[in-house]
């Protein structure tokens, strides 16, 4: 696992995590992490990730559910 330093800058506050590349990935789709962020742009970068689990999720219950059928 390669993993990176990133820092979030939230509210005029800087917090630095370590985090998979892939992680990094997903979180940068949604939040520009070379700006300061707010509030609001958290919970929409969430709501954006929780929707897209959401979906993947219903996804994978509809393949499970039609291969069951075999």
């Amino acid at each position: 696992m390669n993993s990176k330093e990133v820092t979030f800058h939230i509210n005029n506050m800087a917090y630095t995590i370590s985090v998979d590349e892939n992680i990094y990935k997903e979180i940068s789709k949604y939040l520009d992490l070379e700006k300061n962020n707010d509030t609001k742009d958290l919970l929409v970068a969430y709501l954006h990730l929780s929707q897209d689990y959401h979906l993947l999720k219903k996804d994978i219950e509809d393949i499970t559910n039609k291969l069951s059928r075999f």
